[in-house]
């Protein structure tokens, strides 16, 4: 998401800076700033868009020169993309400047407690919660460290900060909690950033901070505690990849690399969304309960893989919410003169929030007076503003044009709708709602999990490179996961692939199956209705005409192992659960394959990222 770097040295800071703010562009952001510290105190220039605006910001009132300097690229998450809310924040005392990546959950408990002593704030933002705190705690006479280790226990949630005293020259301080903080050793100068690709054209040795730890900076120097201000052990490594690697992590891709990012993603987009006694809140959707205890009928609106995220949501929000639920293509909507009232809540996703269909079907449901939600990974982009209310997936940037991370954020926060939903109107018990969300909350390690037995389907890529045509098969959730599947390599492969319903095999489908042709099942979680059997009668009969079957089932599902060809074993979850585990291993044998036939991964063909005509 944010991109963030500390510089002491040598060196011009500001220029190390910006040029190292300039290296992660690829993260994505909204706005740009910079700090160093000179003879009169903290000198500090920040500007909302591009990092060329904060170039032209520069070039009319320079910066002097430091050896020095913090700066960041802010990702909007509390408060707007505007000059005031981008970092750095200084304190209202002038002795701090602060940058932050992440998010600081009780950011309103301290920002009130700060208030009610007279503390004057400057910006909407959760990070200046942290500078305010950090700089009170130096003025009562803390050192800069005792000070940060101070302010990191008293925060909740995620978050990498670095810090710089106006009295101390020559030092910086940064903190982590879930979220990348990586440290670069020079020779007489030392860095810190959220990415390697800040400070390899300077360094290639690193040292990577552990959770909970404090890293004190400065040019010779750099001293690893944890919050207590116990010596903490770092893992020092070397940079073994070439710049433009660097800001792929050391991936081929960027597909690859958010492919991996997914756990992350999922967590970023669920956190700060419960309160301490397990209650679901979402803060941005500033619609009255009581009209949405009033909603008849909910339409959701998406274009390609958001439309399968779409479909997901349906299965969970009328289970949870007993609501009636309809998914709609989005370059459809508005021209089959849909039945839409004021009693209708419209859900729209979309990755950029600039997906032109998409929004004119936000103008549509608007002119017919509904309320319309949007689900976006994109803060300030159309699609929220002209939207009644929003829930951010805080995937971070997704540079590859195949979503990815994109879809599984997406379908995490319809989850988090459909909770909310049942929350509102009482379709669930409070105890129901807890042990979901429970659960939900437990699904980034088994995506790592997902993600580190791999190897079997890269080798199944490699098994296949030659194929000109596979199917894939699902139902429940699963039949959007086999949409999406499909997707992904008609997308990077350039192969024909089809999704469909499992039962709707013999009804037509069937007829595409010969011998040697590989289908992907999704088989679901054992106990549901009698879904799971009935799947594996499908096995059966695509296995009986030639069909080689990759069967994806959950661990300890004995059942399908005599009719699969292959099986893929996934983390047991609940049935509505499962696209966040299942979905991976698809994704996965797309950017594979796509890579051993020689395809650009990240740019295929005739695709853009944002589709912003209709």
């Amino acid at each position: 998401m944010c991109g963030i770097i500390g510089y002491v040295g040598p060196r011009v800071a500001h220029a190390v800076v910006v040029e190292g703010l300039r290296r992660m562009e690829y993260r994505g952001y909204d706005s740009a700033g910079v700090a160093v510290i000179t003879a009169e105190g903290i000198s500090l220039r920040k500007k909302a868009g591009k990092i060329a605006n904060l170039d032209a910001l520069l070039a009319t009132d320079p910066i002097p020169a430091s050896g020095t300097g913090i700066g960041h690229t802010r990702w909007a998450t509390h408060g707007g993309p505007t000059d005031v809310n981008a970092h750095p924040h200084v304190s209202s005392n002038g002795r701090v400047a602060l940058i932050h990546n992440g998010i600081i959950e009780n950011f309103a408990v301290l920002r009130a407690e700060l208030q009610a002593q007279g503390v004057e704030f400057s910006s909407e933002t959760d990070t200046e919660v942290a500078a305010q705190l950090l700089g009170e705690g130096v003025a009562a006479g803390a050192d800069l460290a005792d000070a940060m280790r101070s302010v990191c226990r008293r925060l909740e949630g995620a978050f990498t900060l670095v810090a710089i005293d106006s009295t101390q020259p020559g030092r910086l301080v940064a903190a982590r909690r879930n979220s990348p903080l990586v440290v670069g050793v020079g020779e007489g100068e030392n860095f810190v950033a959220s990415d390697v690709a800040a400070f390899i054209e300077f360094t290639r040795q690193a040292i990577e901070l552990g959770q909970d730890q404090m890293v004190d900076v400065t040019a010779d120097s750099i001293t690893v505690t944890d919050f207590d201000g116990a010596p903490a052990a770092s893992h020092p490594f070397e940079v073994t990849w070439d710049l433009s690697a660097a800001e792929k992590g050391g991936y081929d891709w960027f597909m690859r690399k958010e492919i991996f990012e997914q756990p992350k993603a999922v967590a970023d987009t669920l956190l700060g969304r419960f309160t301490p006694d397990g209650a679901l809140t979402l803060d941005e959707l500033r619609i009255p309960e009581a009209e949405i205890r009033g909603v008849d009928k909910i339409i959701i609106v998406a274009c390609g893989t958001a439309y399968y995220a779409g479909l997901v949501a349906k299965y969970a929000i009328e289970h949870w919410a007993r609501i009636a639920c309809e998914v709609e293509i989005a370059s459809e909507f508005r021209y089959r003169d849909p039945i839409i009232t004021g009693s209708t809540l419209v859900v729209t996703i979309s990755q950029s929030g600039e997906t032109a269909d998409t929004l004119m079907a936000i103008r549509h449901a608007r002119e017919q007076k509904a309320k319309v939600i949007a689900i976006c990974n994109t803060n300030g982009a159309t699609i929220p503003r002209e939207s009644d209310a929003v829930i951010y997936t805080h995937a971070g940037p997704e540079i590859g044009v195949a979503s990815t991370k994109g879809f599984l954020t997406q379908v995490a926060a319809c989850y988090l709708l459909g909770l909310y939903l049942a929350q509102v109107r009482g379709s669930m018990y409070d105890d129901e709602i807890r042990h979901v969300m429970t659960e939900l909350a437990a699904t980034p390690p088994l995506i790592q999990q997902v993600l580190d037995s791999l190897d079997q389907i890269t080798d199944l890529a490699a098994r296949f490179v030659d194929t000109k045509s596979v199917l894939f098969l699902g139902r429940h959730v699963g039949y959007p996961i086999a949409l999406e599947g499909a997707l992904k390599l008609k997308e990077l492969a350039y192969l024909h692939a089809e999704g469909f319903p499992a039962g709707e095999l013999k009804h037509g489908p069937i007829a595409l199956v010969e011998e040697g042709v590989p289908i992907f099942i999704v088989v679901p979680p054992q106990g549901r209705d009698q879904l799971h059997d009935k799947v594996v009668s499908n096995i059966q009969e695509v296995r009986a005409r030639g069909a080689l079957t990759i069967v994806l089932a959950e661990e300890g599902d004995e059942e399908v192992v005599p009719y699969a060809d292959v099986l893929f074993r996934l983390p047991k979850v609940s049935t509505l659960l499962q696209p966040l585990v299942a979905t991976v291993p698809l994704q996965m044998f797309a950017c594979e394959l796509a890579t051993l036939k020689g395809y650009d991964v990240d740019q295929p063909r005739n695709l853009a990222k944002s589709v912003t005509v209709e």
